[in-house]
């Protein structure tokens, strides 16, 4: 899943993208509320973590803007805990929670799942696709009850298609989003992957959820769908 982070404190900009890669995030991080509308208005984010004190544009007016476009992707916004009257006019704004500073990161973790969860329409904290369960809390992934070891990358790029489930996922799409890069159309380091992904997840199933959609990417869904 792929957030944009918009703080212009740098040590907590640091962190919070540290945080979040480690839990397999593409993250992208800008110090400022003119350039973090531009990249949210040009980007396709799944979560968008931002500070309203911030120079020149400040993040309430850049939340706004956010709204007047019409770009729904769910905010987080940060503020000082001295700030009661900014987070309620965040929330009124369009913000879809707030976090208060100095926060724990497991707090910010926990949240940031919560709104991905709620962006992508579940109502559940499990991702499940036929058989295969993902728990984005503890990380865990099951098929029929047996667990699945992953890596990292493995990990991020199962999440992705879950929570895309039956959708056709380009292989731009995939790299934007998992690897937080610009496709390049000579390397095939995401058909690497997903074949990586099948032999864990298909190999001896008698039914394959991860499917070729000839000429366009991949798919993940139950072949009775």
């Amino acid at each position: 899943m792929r957030i944009l982070v918009v703080e212009d404190e740098a040590k907590v900009a640091s962190f919070i993208r540290r945080a979040l890669e480690e839990e397999s995030y593409a993250v992208d991080v800008c110090a400022d509320g003119a350039q973090g509308l531009e990249l949210a208005g040009a980007g396709s984010y799944d979560l968008i973590v931002l500070d309203l004190m911030l120079p020149g544009l400040s993040g309430l007016e850049a939340l706004k803007g956010l709204r007047k476009q019409k770009i729904k992707t769910p905010v987080l916004i940060l503020t000082a805990r001295s700030q009661v009257d900014q987070k309620v006019t965040g929330l009124d704004a369009g913000a879809d929670d707030y976090l208060t500073k100095p926060f724990a990161i497991e707090e910010l973790l926990a949240r940031v799942r919560v709104l991905l969860r709620r962006g992508s329409g579940e109502a559940a904290g499990l991702l499940q696709v036929d058989d295969l369960v993902l728990n984005p809390a503890t990380r865990d992934v099951t098929r029929a009850g047996q667990r699945i070891e992953l890596t990292t990358k493995e990990y991020a790029l199962l999440e992705y298609m879950m929570r895309n489930a039956g959708r056709v996922l380009t292989r731009p799409m995939i790299a934007e989003h998992v690897w937080n890069l610009d496709f390049d159309t000579f390397t095939n380091v995401i058909d690497v992957y997903v074949n990586y992904l099948r032999n864990k997840i298909d190999r001896g199933q008698k039914r394959k959820l991860i499917q070729t959609v000839r000429g366009s990417g991949y798919t993940l869904k139950s072949e009775s769908e």
